[in-house]
């Protein structure tokens, strides 16, 4: 009991939950990652910042667009990317887009999940919109993994099954061919569904993967097009099963092109503060 004592104390001294109940309060620190290109083992200093709790919805991205007029990339383009479930292929589909995510002849997107088929440019616009800015790579792994203190595979523990309850929003069953949705969902859950990490942030690992400010040059786990200079995504998605992606593991990580919204991709915000 002592020792649990100690070390609640010790997160409300590196991180606090704001007066608005709507982010966490980091300070900065110092902290070993990866480098997203090389994989070798790096040193980095991060500054002190307050990170969205939740990621964004539907419905805070829609009052972006009618607020702005704003146009996604995917509205632009008049397509989208999703993933055809019956060819086991990436497919794009007219008419997909953040209000409709898997095209317009399927349900609409519902207002408390996460927004998708956004790009990491209709991502960068919403954050600069709210003051905002996107996580980096290192800032994100900074955040999951308790100021860089925590050594457990996710930002949650080191269990994705506990009490016969699933912690995140993840692919159950044989990837790509069958989704038994034991979780609850087949696609995205509602932001905050599976509860807090030891942080105080939720969907940190699963629901959606999340666009990073980074950019990278590699080849992502979903991409079938030419090198590119591309932009990281963290914390994996409904898509990611143990198996094939377990992209909801911290140290996991894909990209794909900026200019891309994908059925399976979001963002959340940070930004800078002084403490």
């Amino acid at each position: 009991m002592k020792s649990l004592i100690c070390f609640l104390g010790l997160l409300l001294l590196t991180s606090s939950i704001t007066d608005n109940q709507r982010s966490v309060v980091f300070e900065g620190g110092i902290f070993k990652t990866t480098d997203p290109e090389t994989n070798r083992p790096k040193t980095v200093k991060i500054g002190s910042i307050e990170v969205d709790r939740y990621l964004v919805t539907v419905g805070e991205y829609q009052e972006f667009v009618n607020t702005t007029g704003y146009k996604t990339q995917a509205e632009q383009y008049g397509n989208s990317i999703i993933f055809d479930s019956k060819t086991q292929k990436w497919e794009l589909v007219e008419g997909a887009n953040f209000r409709f995510p898997f095209g317009p002849n399927a349900s609409p997107a519902i207002l408390n999940h996460p927004v998708t088929q956004i790009s990491w440019y209709d991502a960068v616009a919403y954050a600069k919109w709210k003051g905002k800015r996107l996580p980096t790579d290192a800032e994100w792994e900074y955040v999951a993994k308790s100021r860089g203190k925590s050594k457990e595979i996710y930002p949650w523990g080191s269990q994705d099954f506990v009490d016969g309850k699933y912690l995140a929003n993840s692919w159950q069953g044989a990837f790509p061919y069958y989704n038994s949705g034991a979780d609850g969902f087949l696609t995205t859950s509602p932001v905050g569904f599976f509860g807090e990490d030891r942080s105080g942030l939720t969907d940190m690992g699963g629901n959606v993967w999340q666009w990073c400010q980074d950019a990278v040059q590699s080849t992502g786990c979903n991409a079938e097009d030419d090198l590119s200079v591309r932009r990281i995504c963290r914390g994996g998605s409904f898509m990611c099963d143990k198996n094939v992606c377990h992209g909801y593991k911290i140290g996991n990580r894909t990209n794909s092109t900026p200019e891309s919204g994908m059925v399976h991709i979001g963002f959340r915000c940070v930004k800078d503060i002084k403490i």
